[in-house]
């Protein structure tokens, strides 16, 4: 064993020994202890347990209140709130859309589901994300506006949107995106599935753009089981976002209306019941994730071989997954399997979508950023119950 697996293996077992279940810690997992099951309850007993039912509306309102957003259109997964974004974006055929190499599958398949092409950026390796200045650099080689229209040079088409994706939970640099993305007429789509709750600048990840995509999926910093959201200010837009979430149902008394294409991507209300409950003590979780972040950066400090990941500068992150970088990433494999070996779960972070077959043959800059964190980025347990 390799004297860094060594030590990080003692850090977590110093910290967390007696927090493993059946010899094993999990890498993130839920709780449930405030009002899940009184609100789940009482949709059984009501009999309100689909899609419509008081708790999604709730849910939606609690969760836009929270973000200081005007608008939360609740969904059945994350990746359903991202395709919606991109519909209601206009995204279509043979369209581009920029995203992170460095990012779960889910981004690039839903612009897939528009028979879109993705299209990889680069990262920073400060916030993990979409690095603004290597971006603005490759736009303005690849790139024209041409009647609006951002259009690459080298495919003849159109760069629509861009899809910044606040890895692990921590902020990307949006004020600097932002201004790329003006600049070249690219619509922004915050990827937030990561980062409720984190801020930038004092404003909530998932109101940063013209509208966002939430997750809350059973491994996010709250759960709705399966569940997730569209975030957004604009009024109008958010009617329509509804609107094609609910089949696209035209309100016509007992007939069966729809007026375009739409998609069975709302809530039930069973699962509502339990994020609204969960939001209740959201403000908790947050602050005991950011403990264990502390405690995490204090064990590390002094380790030479090993980088502790923390959250950007003007930011303030939910730690949703803490990660450290090895400075070797010779040992990471090593790492991995001790680590696991000895009952704690880490993980890698995910392949490069470049390196995917279905999305090998996509545009892509030079990813030499993502490149060096796929081969020493580890995650490590990070599940709020671990401190008090």
């Amino acid at each position: 064993m390799t004297q860094t697996a060594k030590k990080i293996i003692t850090i977590l077992e110093n910290l967390f020994e007696d927090k493993k279940s059946n010899d094993f810690l999990p890498l993130h997992e839920p709780r449930f202890g405030g009002n899940e099951l009184k609100y789940v309850e009482e949709c059984i007993k009501t009999g309100w347990v689909s899609s419509v039912g008081s708790y999604v509306d709730r849910f939606e309102r609690d969760l836009a209140e929270f973000l200081g957003a005007k608008h939360a259109i609740a969904t059945v997964n994350g990746t359903s709130a991202l395709h919606l974004c991109l519909v209601a974006s206009g995204v279509g055929i043979d369209d581009e859309v920029l995203m992170p190499a460095m990012t779960f599958v889910a981004t690039a398949n839903a612009v897939a589901y528009q028979k879109a092409i993705p299209h990889f950026v680069d990262v920073n390796k400060d916030t993990l994300g979409v690095c603004p200045q290597k971006l603005s650099e490759y736009l303005e080689k690849i790139a024209d506006v041409e009647d609006g229209k951002c259009i690459n040079r080298e495919t003849g088409r159109v760069i629509k949107a861009i899809i910044p994706m606040h890895t692990f939970g921590h902020p990307v640099q949006m004020d600097e995106l932002n201004a790329v993305a003006e600049k070249f007429n690219i619509e922004v789509i915050e990827d937030a599935a990561e980062s409720l709750g984190s801020l930038y600048k004092g404003e909530h990840a998932g109101t940063l753009g013209k509208m966002a995509a939430i997750s809350f999926n059973g491994n996010k910093i709250i759960t709705t089981g399966g569940g997730g959201a569209v975030v957004t200010n604009d009024s109008e837009l958010a009617k329509k976002l509804k609107h094609l979430s609910t089949t696209a149902r035209v309100s016509s008394g007992y007939k069966f209306m729809h007026d375009v294409v739409g998609y069975n991507y709302r809530l039930p209300n069973l699962n509502a019941a339990l994020g609204c409950a969960q939001l209740e003590y959201l403000p908790d979780i947050i602050a005991r994730k950011r403990k264990l972040a502390q405690t995490y950066r204090d064990e590390f400090a002094n380790l030479s071989d090993v980088e502790f990941v923390q959250e950007p500068s003007d930011c303030v992150s939910n730690y949703w997954l803490n990660a450290i970088i090895l400075r070797d990433g010779g040992v990471l494999d090593e790492v991995l399997e001790q680590t696991n070996g000895n009952g704690f779960m880490t993980r890698p972070v995910w392949e490069l979508m470049s390196s995917l077959p279905m999305y090998k043959d996509c545009p892509s800059m030079n990813l030499s950023n993502a490149k060096s964190l796929v081969s020493s980025l580890i995650n490590l347990p990070s599940s709020y119950f671990l401190v008090k």
